[in-house]
Order: structure tokens, then sequence, then C-alpha cells
């Protein structure tokens, strides 16, 4: 009867379990706190980065460095997806956990509060209609430091359901890489 597994294949072991391990590293599910894997994961989202417009990149990186400041604990949550690369913020590893989002694209980059329709908006400048998400244009970085923003990314963290840490530091894990894109940077 044939048995699955590597003694079937024509790979080796080793060659099995380094695919496997790359493969665990790659989707953020081995060595969380391995700085190596940190590392790793850091030189990946540059690359992403560096896929846009210069003008979108260094946007990009401002934003990012930003929002550092607003969730120095949690999760970093990066996806390389066919439509945009997106940075999602939570208290947790889960991506449902996450509060807010940086989608970026070759139009430019938003910042999407993923229970805004929940938020209060006294301001209305959170734009969008669905029954859950809503977000912002970030024309430029400055756009994060308008009193009207920073209460509404203070409100996402304050209702998020799970809580925040309160010590440690965040942990960037890039979730997903899709091989197929549409392009960064405008035609």
């Amino acid at each position: 009867m044939h048995q699955p597994g590597w003694r079937n294949s024509n790979r080796s072991r080793s060659e099995t379990v380094t695919e496997v391990r790359d493969i665990l590293v790659r989707t953020g599910h081995a060595m969380k706190n391995d700085a190596t894997t940190a590392q790793t994961a850091e030189a990946q989202v540059k690359t992403f980065i560096a896929k846009f417009d210069p003008k979108h990149q260094v946007l990009i990186r401002a934003a990012r460095k930003a929002l550092h400041t607003h969730f120095p604990t949690g999760a970093e949550l990066a996806y390389d997806n066919y439509n945009f690369f997106v940075l999602g913020y939570g208290p947790t590893e889960r991506p449902s956990d996450a509060v807010v989002s940086m989608a970026c694209g070759a139009n430019g980059v938003g910042l999407c509060f993923i229970q805004g329709a929940k938020l209060p908006d006294p301001k209305k400048i959170l734009l969008g209609s669905g029954s859950q998400t809503r977000f912002i244009r970030l024309e430029s970085v400055g756009v994060l430091e308008r009193p009207e923003v920073r209460a509404l990314l203070s409100l996402a963290i304050a209702r998020a359901r799970a809580p925040f840490p309160t010590r440690g530091r965040r942990k960037l894990i890039v979730r997903s890489i899709s091989a197929k894109q549409r392009p960064r940077r405008r035609a």
C-alpha cells in the first residue's frame, strides 16, 4: 500500500523539512520570536514597498512609522495581495482581530478602519458605505496627525475585540504573498 510522506518522494527528508520550514516562515507560522525571522519579514516588507513609485514609497514608509507609534505592541500583518499591499494592525496575530489596515495601490494609500461603520465620526471624514469598513485617503503622513484621525485611531484601539498587550514589542508577520499582482506603479 502506498504511504504518503517524504519516503515515497524523490526528495530527501531534509529537503522536505526545509521546504516546510520555509513555508511556515513565509506565512508567519514558525519561529515568531526568532530575530532572524523578524529580519526576514522586515526585508520582505521592504521589497513589497520598493515596487511602488518613489513618491508612494516615501508615503508608505512614513505612514507605517507613524502607525507604529499608535501600535507599539500587538501584531503588524503584511499581505502582498493581488490588488493591494496591506499592513494590518491588531492586538493578536489573528487577522479578524485587526482594527485598522493601510492599503497601498498604484493610485495611492488609504487607512481602513475595520469596524469604521460603528465609530462615531462627527467630522464626517470616513469614506465608504459598507456595513463594516470605512476608510480615509492618505495624501500625506500629516493626515495621521489630524486630531479627528488620532481620535478615530484611539477609539478603534479602545473598541478592539481583544485588548492590546500592555508590554512587549509589535510582531511583524508576513501573512500572504500573491504570485500574480496588479502593477504597483501607474502606467
